[in-house]
């Protein structure tokens, strides 16, 4: 088996990646950064989303494992301890993963016959810079209501729990093959109206978003940032590629939702 180790720059990371390593190759396991079977990420979620868009084009013939350097993550089963245990899973592998869904971003230039296409793990977020973004919003090529605000966000099941949490969407479970729509800061008064709610589409339809300008915008795909111009309309949908973890341990969502922000069972001592 071939792993590859990728880790942050925090000195308990490198540590423990060197650690890794080690442990790695007195098991027999091959060190492949270029071809790996396993994908091991070593900080928190940024590490293992850094790791995503990194081996992006190989999500066929990939699975990630995440160990966590901090508290609990979405992605990230192991703790910082756990690295022997881990080595022994990787020994005993027999290709088990559990997949989670994706999110397809199309993005149309004026005077650019080609669309650009990315893939996002957790969301993408359309803002306007410097004013108010105003946009057509279509859900399968039928026009939904126009968007007058700050932004919009785009984001996956297992991505719901980021940044489209703190704007107020819901919590979606990754066996849903949804996206989610969620309006950031929208205009709503007596000449203004949006739909002001999380909007939840089937893995059957699409989303498109049709600025009324051209200039001035920010597009994110994840944790990756970028100035944009000239963008005639933005199509998302679930992506045909899934990304896959190893199960060797698998964490429940709900328990990782309940430790991320409520953290009931820590509070009473269960």
């Amino acid at each position: 088996m071939k792993i590859a180790i990728i880790y942050n720059n925090n000195k308990k990371s490198v540590t423990l990646a060197e650690e890794l390593r080690k442990l790695c190759q007195k098991n027999q396991l091959v060190i492949d950064e270029k071809k790996p079977n396993v994908v091991i990420t070593i900080g928190g979620d940024g590490t293992l989303l850094s790791a995503f868009h990194r081996y992006a084009h190989l999500l066929d013939e990939v699975r990630f494992v995440g160990v966590h350097t901090g508290h609990l993550g979405f992605y990230t089963d192991w703790r910082d301890y756990e690295l022997e245990e881990l080595v022994a899973s990787l020994v005993t592998d027999e290709g088990e993963s559990v997949s989670y869904p994706l999110l397809d971003v199309e993005v149309c230039y004026q005077n650019q016959p080609e669309k650009a296409r990315f893939v996002a793990l957790n969301e993408s977020t359309l803002k306007r810079v410097g004013g108010t973004m105003v946009c057509d919003v279509y859900i399968k090529d039928e026009l939904f209501e126009r968007f007058r605000g700050d932004g919009i966000c785009v984001s996956t099941p297992t991505g719901s729990t980021a940044y489209n949490k703190s704007v107020g969407g819901a919590v979606i479970h990754p066996r849903l093959e949804a996206i989610q729509l969620t309006e950031i800061a929208s205009i709503n008064n007596r000449v203004f109206r949006t739909l002001s709610s999380p909007l939840i589409v089937a893995r059957d339809e699409w989303i498109k978003l049709k600025p009324a300008t051209e200039e001035g915008f920010i597009l994110t795909i994840d944790q990756l940032t970028s100035a944009e111009k000239n963008i005639i309309e933005i199509n998302y949908r679930i992506a045909k590629e899934r990304i896959h973890f190893a199960r060797y341990r698998h964490t429940h969502f709900w328990s990782r939702v309940e430790d991320a922000f409520i953290g009931a069972k820590k509070n009473h001592g269960v």
